[in-house]
């Protein structure tokens, strides 16, 4: 049973971004996210929108970053598409790498997928789903 659900869709420009932290500011003094998911969901939400701005959309104003939230008891999912075509994400390159070190780009969904439980692709990858496990102890037995 879905504690909290909400859909919105933003402009792609990069002034929604702190619109975006707001929410997810609300959600964390609301209840609906715990202390142990919070700082992981507020930076994965961050790297997503970021992604699906500068590549998903190439910084189109004209186009639009949708976010899904979908919270129970004992999950945070949330899913970022962007309007692009997607990207072949089984050929990412190692942000860890020796030749990537130095690299000041190539980083974001290496930290999405360090931060979050689960991360799934749909739509070419148009589409991230970001999945965070409540900690036991987080969750609310009714």
């Amino acid at each position: 049973m879905s504690l909290y659900n909400k859909s919105l869709s933003l402009d792609s420009t990069i002034d929604r971004l702190s619109q975006v932290e707001g929410l997810i500011d609300e959600l964390y003094e609301g209840g609906q996210l715990t202390e142990s998911v919070y700082g992981n969901v507020l930076v994965a939400v961050t790297e997503a929108f970021l992604n699906a701005h500068n590549h998903g959309n190439a910084e189109d104003p004209s186009k639009q970053i949708d976010l899904e939230f979908d919270i129970d008891d004992s999950q945070v999912v949330i899913k970022v598409s962007d309007e692009g075509l997607g990207f072949d994400f089984e050929q990412l390159p190692d942000p860890t790498s020796a030749e990537n070190i130095e690299k000041v780009s190539g980083r974001g969904l290496f930290i999405i997928k360090n931060l979050s439980d689960e991360l799934e692709f749909e739509r070419d990858g148009a589409t991230l789903v970001m999945t965070f496990q409540k900690t036991p102890k987080d969750v609310v037995v009714a």
